[in-house]
């Protein structure tokens, strides 16, 4: 069934605050609406209104059939202790809840009544055309097809990250929806999972509404974008695609900036000529009363119409500056001021591996031989499993080979950024964990410098793990900004963090000369961050391209 989605007047936000307001925009079959904006901005709310999980505090949002299967599919940075993969895929695609209340009606019937029978009609019909009635059959193929070597029974928790990641995919495909509801569906995913996403997304028949910073994703996928600008509190819609969105707001953004300029210069003009006319009409008083002290009338006359005069100018002059349609100052969007810090050079080479294996259960990487050397910037690519964070130990000395060589250089400083974001002891609160890395600040100047990162005091004495996957990242960067690094290892930095945000890492990584190492599968930012060499790591092998 082909369904439509349409908001009107939509007004959300938490408690007494308001984060968007008199947002209109529908989604027809084969529209993929793309919402952007900063951390905070509301994105994650708008999902949640328009599923129906939350009511708006103005507006309406409806459907057309008004029975329309909406799946929303939010983020999830926790698993249900003890649920399987298919229990997971089951909850995720809506199978399980339309699979309960078919058979609570199914319990209902013979009861002579016919309200009873009209639900459970509407249920069997909801259950069929959602997929549960061959859910467990499609589960194991979609598993297999993308590469997975777990079965519908195994436990979520004990899953990698990417193993995770494409479970969450596999939901997404087995899942019938008319309009579809996406929070960052490209976390954790590596190059294949987001070919197969992007595959999916743009071969619906139905609407999808999703939240995404993987601008590479939003320019392949999206027809339409809807900007929450939390500066300048205002929504806006952009048609044409994420690459039309990004070239008309800068448009409309340098409009709004020359509009406001010009209505300043013009009122500063206006202010300052009707100020000099005040000063002439003053003095021109004040010289007629030194300049007569016999009282001459017709001299005073004439110097009282002349201050007249110019007293009249004044008055023209303030009635201009009045009739000027007044022009809002676009108001500046907090932007992360990010830079990192250096320390002192390393040795010329900064780790070498001769030969190095290291096994895992039934996973080896290697044997690898390559040498990092002081200020080369390596990219590291491959899939989820391929064996890239076991690389990346390997190489700083955190794990031994079990065969071959592996040697770090002298006076290496490294900061990093791992997948997980452990940087920080989870039960510890923020603003303390902080203190403990970087001693040599004292309370203030890790609260403000927090702050920088958009992290303020509730979320600084908050325990870590109370933190969003976001806010984790923030002060992960916060530390490398604190620390003095000539080493920066970089796992999926980008996981979680808003564009601008992003934008900001880049210019940050553009301006660092000390050695990098990333890991990424965000494509357009390893084609904005200037790199000296890529390997691709693919089943414990790593090839230099």
């Amino acid at each position: 069934m082909t369904a439509t989605l349409v908001a009107k007047d939509l007004s959300g936000g938490h408690a007494h605050r308001t984060l968007f307001t008199n947002l209109n925009f529908t989604v027809a079959p084969g529209d993929v609406v793309g919402v952007v904006g900063a951390n905070g901005a509301g994105k994650s709310t708008l999902l949640r209104l328009l599923a129906g999980a939350d009511k708006p505090q103005a507006g309406t949002v409806t459907t057309a059939p008004q029975d329309a299967f909406i799946g929303w599919l939010p983020q999830e940075h926790e698993r249900i202790e003890g649920e399987s993969v298919a229990a997971y895929i089951g909850r995720r695609t809506g199978s399980t809840q339309a699979t309960e209340a078919m058979e609570s009606s199914a319990e209902a019937l013979g009861s002579g009544n016919s309200a009873d029978d009209d639900r459970y009609a509407a249920a069997l019909d909801h259950w069929l055309a959602c997929g549960a009635a061959d859910l467990d059959e499609r589960i194991p193929v979609t598993l297999a097809e993308l590469g997975l070597d777990v079965g519908p029974d195994a436990l979520m928790t004990g899953l990698s990250g990417g193993q995770a990641a494409r479970v969450a995919l596999a939901a997404l495909l087995l899942s019938r929806f008319d309009v579809v509801l996406l929070d960052e569906p490209t976390n954790d995913l590596d190059l294949a999972g987001l070919a197969r996403l992007e595959e999916f997304v743009r071969g619906l028949r139905g609407g999808a509404v999703l939240v995404s910073h993987d601008r590479e994703f939003l320019s392949r996928c999206v027809t339409t974008v809807v900007e929450l600008d939390l500066a300048q509190n205002k929504v806006a819609m952009y048609d044409g695609g994420y690459d039309a969105f990004l070239e008309e707001r800068a448009i409309a953004r340098r409009h709004a900036r020359e509009a406001y300029d010009e209505f300043a210069d013009k009122k500063a003009d206006l202010v300052s000529r009707a100020r000099t006319q005040r000063e002439w009409s003053s003095q021109g008083v004040r010289n007629a009363m030194k300049k007569s002290p016999d009282n001459d009338k017709i001299r005073r006359r004439a110097s009282m119409e002349s201050s007249e005069k110019q007293g009249q100018k004044v008055r023209q002059m303030e009635s201009r500056i009045a009739r000027l349609d007044e022009v809002e100052e676009p108001r500046k969007e907090w932007a992360l001021q990010f830079t990192i810090g250096t320390a002192p050079r390393s040795s010329s080479v900064v780790a070498t591996l001769n030969g190095a294996t290291v096994k895992q259960g039934g996973f080896t990487l290697g044997p690898v031989s390559v040498q990092v050397t002081a200020g080369e910037r390596i990219g590291i690519t491959g899939p989820n499993g391929a064996g890239k964070s076991t690389l990346l130990r390997l190489l700083l000395g955190r794990t031994e080979p079990d065969d071959g060589v592996a040697s770090l250089g002298a006076s290496v400083a490294v900061g990093e950024i791992d997948q997980a974001r452990s940087q920080f002891p989870e039960a510890v609160p923020l603003g303390f964990a902080f203190e403990e890395l970087v001693p040599e600040l004292n309370q203030g100047e890790v609260r403000t410098l927090l702050a920088k990162f958009g992290l303020k005091a509730d979320q600084v004495t908050s325990p870590v793990g109370s933190l969003s996957p976001g806010e984790r990242t923030r002060a992960s960067l916060a530390l490398l900004q604190a620390r003095g690094v000539n080493v920066l290892v970089l796992d999926e930095p980008t996981n979680h963090l808003d564009l601008p945000a992003i934008e900001q890492l880049e210019d940050a990584l553009e301006s660092y000369d000390g050695t990098l190492l990333l890991v990424s599968h965000d494509r357009r930012l390893l084609e904005n961050v200037r790199l000296d060499t890529r390997w691709d790591v693919h089943n414990g092998q790593l090839t230099e391209l």
